[in-house]
């Protein structure tokens, strides 16, 4: 079948991420899928190594008169059975036509930009519940889940680089530099985790903040901030445990990375995590805000090596049974074989 993928994203981040996952496997997968992306020489450029042919225009703020009729003439061209459009600012500029029209969301959006959706796609299950609670049909609302490579057999990433000690026990943080991620929380539990460091992999605008808070606490020497990085699964890898203290988080692809790269998770009971881990079985969950409790929890797995494994082990589990690329890109091939205009 023809699909459109439009997304109007950032370079980085968990969305992004997880479109050009897709895409390029749905395009495996014998599914003929035109990208229409946010201008981004990186992300056109790793969608054309996939064998890809993507479209880029400006997706603008409100002076932006073009990219509208220009996206509505590039679909009429293409045809697609589906257009999904991903988060707000693609739903926004996505044209309604013959093709059925799906909005995807990762979060809980303003509705107002979907309005012209005919379909509604959340990467939860609370996310699916709650638009229809804002009074979407049921019928209309599908759930979707992300998934994740298999990150099961990679080389550790060299800890020595990172600036951790042999032998140091680590602690590893994924993400944008965000409020919302509460990486603050983790910087405040480390001055209760004597000699345990934290690699803390992502960019954003409370990097100084977060260094500042380091000095604060004492533990700037225990802490490394090495920017965003792409070796996710080799940082899992050289991880003993993972940390998603967010205070808010929708999802939580990191999560599903752990579980995929055979790791014990620790996260704060945010909306995403709480949804996906089910406590003292494949993760550990805590009170948000409370670094107290996201201490005593990664204490407890880093001194209980039975206890990481086998919630290391039941994490995988889950991986391969709900996450994994296969069952996941069948249910979305499903969906889009099956999907109608209501």
């Amino acid at each position: 079948m023809k699909l459109a993928q439009i997304i109007a994203g950032a370079p980085a981040g968990g969305a992004e991420l997880f479109y050009e996952r897709l895409t390029i496997a749905l395009h495996r997968a014998g599914e003929t899928v035109l990208p229409i992306i946010r201008r981004d020489a990186g992300r056109a450029a790793r969608l054309e190594a996939a064998g890809l042919r993507p479209m880029q225009f400006a997706f603008g703020g409100p002076l932006d008169l073009l990219t509208a009729p220009r996206l509505k003439r590039v679909l009429t061209s293409f045809a697609p059975a589906v257009a999904v459009a991903w988060m707000n600012r693609a739903a926004r500029f996505a044209p309604t036509g013959p093709w059925v029209l799906a909005g995807r969301l990762g979060g809980y959006y303003d509705l107002d930009y979907y309005k012209s959706c005919d379909h509604l796609i959340g990467n939860t299950r609370g996310i699916a519940e709650w638009i229809v609670g804002q009074g979407w049909p049921a019928a209309r609302v599908h759930y979707l889940p992300n998934f994740a490579p298999d990150m099961g057999a990679a080389a550790p990433a060299d800890r020595a680089a990172l600036g951790v000690p042999a032998g140091a026990k680590l602690v590893l943080a994924l993400g944008r530099l965000h409020t919302n991620k509460a990486f603050d929380v983790l910087i405040r539990a480390l001055p209760r985790l004597p000699g345990v460091h934290a690699v803390i992999a992502g960019d954003g605008p409370e990097r100084t903040a977060l260094e500042e808070l380091a000095r604060t606490e004492g533990v700037a020497d225990r802490l490394h901030l090495p920017g965003w990085r792409t070796d996710t699964d080799a940082l899992l890898a050289a991880a003993d445990v993972l940390a998603c203290p967010s205070r808010v988080e929708p999802l939580g692809n990191v999560v599903i990375e752990a579980f995929s790269a055979r790791r014990p998770v620790v996260a704060a009971a945010a909306d995403g995590p709480r949804e996906l881990i089910v406590p003292g079985r494949d993760g550990l969950l805590v009170p948000l805000e409370d670094e107290a409790a996201l201490a005593d929890a990664l204490a407890d797995v880093l001194n209980d090596p039975a206890r990481a494994a086998a919630l290391a082990d039941a994490g995988r589990a889950r991986f391969d049974a709900e996450f994994a690329e296969a069952p996941v890109l069948a249910r979305w091939r499903r969906f889009l074989a099956t999907v109608e205009k209501p």
